[in-house]
């Protein structure tokens, strides 16, 4: 699926020290000079740790090249040498990557050692272990793990995104454990269940230990941070409302609003998806240094605590447990219903979940009608009549290439209008029906943001071909086992009693108030709005994260109470990540108008 990325407004611009901030290293070469620096000061024994996707091989020979035109004498030894063969990790990866054709199960204890000689690690550790003055740079993923870094000198990691690794992948250019060159073959489930975490394993250990964070997003550049200006720059970040960079992704039902909204996105040509707030999205950080850096938003979950809240932090540890997305859906021309509504759709339940996939939550989503234009409508629940056996049996004969002509038949179809808020438990058959625009807000089931909803039926239409830019794709792959194991046959009746949520005012004041929409019992979130045209108020309490996206007006700053400085504008159709230790906080409009904030929160904390 092609990725589309806007960075307007995405800096997250947070104050540290001078000490901290002048500290920092930008540059190529600059960085390269910074890390030979270490080796003249006696540190021999550099190791140059990371996740996929980054030109270790480039970084170590630049290296090398400084410290030889400096007389010193260089060993380099690549990490790809310390893992077993590409046939031997495929068989280790054989149990997480299963034999379902959409999902896999989660290595749950895995670490990097696991694909790696014995033999080959005992023979870098007397290489590591060797006197003299060789300097010896060992560059790669696994290049500190715990049973070399008690022989290292300098440890770095350098670090890449998940849209990075994720393009890659896609126009197969990823070397993976073990691999020198790009990895043919390589299974998405692979990443997703396997290899992920034993990256991710391997990078919490080094949070712990490594001397420097390196940036490496633009492959021509580097930031080398020192492990103390790190570790201010995190845990300040957290202190604050946060950006993520917005993604977009166009699709066999991908409308058109987003060309009005001047995201600066170029090279999109319909838009599905937007992604506004999650766990796999990119962050810049503006710390007031030559230019904001980049890496991964799930690095701010070293202080889980304070980001999600204590409850959350404890109960599934590591998750981000919430995700916003902005699903488009104007077109300027009336359109069937098979081009512009999502395919129609389930998701899954905790259990659900955890016994297939060893995830740790399910998705339990809601919509929440940001725009209505003519004819806005979302499908949810069957009818009240509907032979769901039926459904099934046409759904199995279709596969997704032939068309269910009566498929309307069969799906209740709901009306919308600006602030409807659909609920939709595991187990809903649902879809965005066109004509609207939808902020959709969910739970994240998984530690790296792997999605899942079981497809049933896509009208037997062409997907979408970003090469071309045409609708002439394969059509998208079902999910039907799972669809038929999840399906709880809710029906119009019990939907519109149960699903179709209104709201009450939980706080009134002359200048604001706060509304929360009714919820249903397994929902683990609350769905939650403040209107106000000058300024609002409210509170994390300390305990609950706060998904905020302005839905209406055009710009509004969120400043903590008890520190004005602690401050992030919001703009239109934007989200913000507000920590649970934030606090209070008061929302002021910077435009003028009326103003309407949505908030996703947990319901306990």
């Amino acid at each position: 699926m092609p990725v589309y990325e806007s960075i307007k407004n995405a800096d997250n611009r947070i104050v540290v020290s001078g000490e901290s901030r002048d500290s920092v290293v930008f540059g190529w070469e600059k960085v390269i000079d910074a890390l030979a620096e270490q080796a003249d000061a006696g540190r021999k024994r550099i190791a140059l740790d990371g996740w996929y996707g980054i030109g270790f091989e480039k970084i170590a020979r630049s290296l090398e090249k400084k410290l030889k035109a400096q007389g010193k004498e260089v060993v380099l030894y690549p990490a790809c040498q310390l893992f077993c063969s590409r046939e031997e990790i495929i068989a280790y990866n054989q149990p997480y990557v299963t034999t379902d054709p959409g999902f896999g199960k989660v290595n749950k204890t895995g670490v990097m050692e696991d694909i790696m000689q014995s033999e080959a690690v005992a023979k870098v550790r007397e290489l590591l272990s060797e006197e003299g003055k060789r300097i010896v740079i060992i560059y790669g993923m696994g290049a500190s793990i715990p049973e070399l870094a008690e022989l290292l000198d300098v440890k770095c990691y350098v670090d890449n995104t998940h849209q990075k690794v994720q393009w890659d992948m896609w126009e197969g250019k990823l070397s993976t454990f073990g691999c020198q060159e790009s990895t043919k073959g390589y299974d998405w489930k692979e990443y997703n269940y396997s290899d992920y975490y034993l990256l991710k394993r391997q990078k919490d250990y080094m949070y712990q230990v490594m001397d420097f964070y390196v940036e490496n997003y633009v492959a021509e550049d580097l930031v080398l941070v020192p492990r103390k200006a790190y570790d201010e720059i995190m845990s300040t970040l957290v202190k604050y409302p946060i950006h993520e960079v917005k993604i977009f992704s166009p699709g066999p039902w991908g409308a058109y609003r987003y060309e009005t909204m001047d995201y600066g996105v170029e090279g999109l040509a319909n838009n599905a998806w937007n992604k506004i707030a999650g766990p796999e999205l990119r962050i810049l950080i503006d710390f007031g240094g030559e230019r904001s850096i980049s890496m991964p938003m799930l690095n701010a979950m070293q202080y889980g605590e304070e980001l999600v809240g204590e409850l959350i932090h404890k109960q599934y540890p590591g998750l981000f447990p919430l995700d916003v997305w902005l699903d488009d859906g104007w077109h300027p021309s009336h359109q069937p219903a098979e081009r512009i509504s999502m395919p129609m759709h389930i998701h899954p339940s905790s259990k659900y979940v955890a016994d297939h996939f060893e995830e740790p939550l399910g998705r339990y989503e809601t919509y929440y009608i940001a725009e209505a234009y003519e004819g806005a409508n979302t499908w949810m629940g069957f009818q009240d009549e509907a032979d769901i056996e039926e459904w099934e049996r046409l759904c199995e004969e279709s596969g997704n290439v032939t068309p269910i002509e009566n498929w309307k038949d069969f799906i209740a179809n709901w009306s919308s209008k600006e602030g409807d808020l659909y609920l939709i438990p595991p187990g809903t058959m649902h879809g965005h029906g066109g004509n609207q625009m939808v902020l959709e807000m969910d739970t994240n089931p998984s530690i790296n943001g792997t999605e899942y909803s079981f497809f049933e039926y896509d009208f037997a239409r062409p997907s979408w071909d970003d090469t071309t830019k045409t609708m002439t794709g394969k059509p998208l792959k079902m999910h039907l086992e799972h669809g038929r194991n999840m399906e709880k046959t809710r029906r119009a009746s019990w939907v519109k009693e149960h699903l179709l949520s209104t709201p009450k005012v939980i706080k009134w004041t002359k200048d604001y108030f706060v509304e929360q929409y009714r919820s249903y019992s397994v929902m683990p979130y609350h769905v939650e709005r403040i209107h106000f045209e000058r300024c609002g108020e409210y509170s994390t309490e300390g305990r609950f994260m706060h998904m905020l996206t302005l839905t209406v007006g055009d710009k509004v700053a969120v400043r903590s109470k008890a520190d004005k400085k602690l401050c992030a504008v919001c703009e239109r159709f934007q989200t913000l990540v507000i920590p649970a230790s934030f606090g209070d906080y008061e929302v002021v409009n910077e435009e003028g108008g009326r103003a309407t904030c949505v908030i996703q929160r947990w319901k306990e904390g």
